[in-house]
């Protein structure tokens, strides 16, 4: 019996022994390669976007494919509107209201995530307290979602066009491409979508103003603020001048 159980264990041994090196050699080399291929498309993407810019998201088409299914017209409104040429009251509102350590950080506010853990843990209902840069690597390269795997995509983009990318240019790339309003993307459609005016020469109230309705742009409206977002936008003009931006 013991002689046995010796050869079938030896029989299992050597078929696992056979399911590992045809991994090794056969599997492996290739998954290996997709990889890295993968990841050095990603660094590719990653600086080509750098100096060129989007030229539509994902959430863009998203969002336009659900207005057809909701029987509205198809509205993708957007202009690209170069760094110099935006508002810097819209800049700093940026960063009050969206990011107070844009320009500190690198990619994460970690201070701001770990609270975020603990508000929702009570129960609270909470943003998730992503960076600019976190929402533009979101917004640029992925899908909305809250999978942790994209999450994790999340962050390694984020990771990526901080080391890429400057603090000005990921500013203009998220100031053009955040949705601010139903199917209205980046500063110069909301500015003339909601006060018939450039994105070049937006009010600090103006600006605090499309800001504040981030949270929930397909909800509220800049031209018919409830009181909350009043309050949010008053309190992004008081600290305006706090804030610095890049050069």
């Amino acid at each position: 019996m013991a002689i046995k159980r010796s050869t079938k264990q030896n029989k299992i041994k050597q078929k696992n022994s056979k399911g590992q090196s045809f991994f090794k050699t056969k599997i492996w080399p290739y998954l290996w390669r997709a990889v890295l291929t993968l990841f050095v498309l990603s660094i590719l993407w990653v600086i080509a976007l750098r100096f060129t810019n989007p030229p539509i998201t994902y959430l863009m088409l998203k969002r336009g494919f659900e207005r057809k299914a909701a029987g509205k017209e198809w509205k993708i409104d957007r202009k690209w509107l170069d760094y110099e040429d935006i508002s810097d009251n819209l800049k700093r509102a940026a960063l009050a209201g969206e990011d107070a350590h844009f320009m500190n950080h690198n990619g994460f506010d970690t201070k701001a995530i770990f609270e975020a853990i603990e508000k929702n843990k009570g129960g609270k209902s909470l943003r998730g307290g992503s960076t600019i840069s976190q929402q533009t690597a979101k917004n640029v390269f992925l899908w909305p979602g809250r999978s942790w795997i994209r999450k994790g995509l999340e962050s390694y983009f984020t990771v990526l066009i901080e080391i890429f990318w400057s603090k000005k240019r990921i500013l203009e790339v998220y100031l053009n491409v955040i949705e601010m309003g139903q199917g209205v993307y980046g500063a110069e459609a909301a500015s003339q979508y909601y006060f018939h005016k450039s994105g070049k020469s937006l009010t600090k109230k103006e600006a605090a103003l499309i800001i504040a309705i981030l949270p929930s742009p397909q909800k509220w409206d800049a031209r018919r603020p409830s009181n909350y977002i009043n309050r949010r936008a008053n309190s992004i003009v008081r600290y305006l001048n706090y804030y610095k931006i890049p050069e």
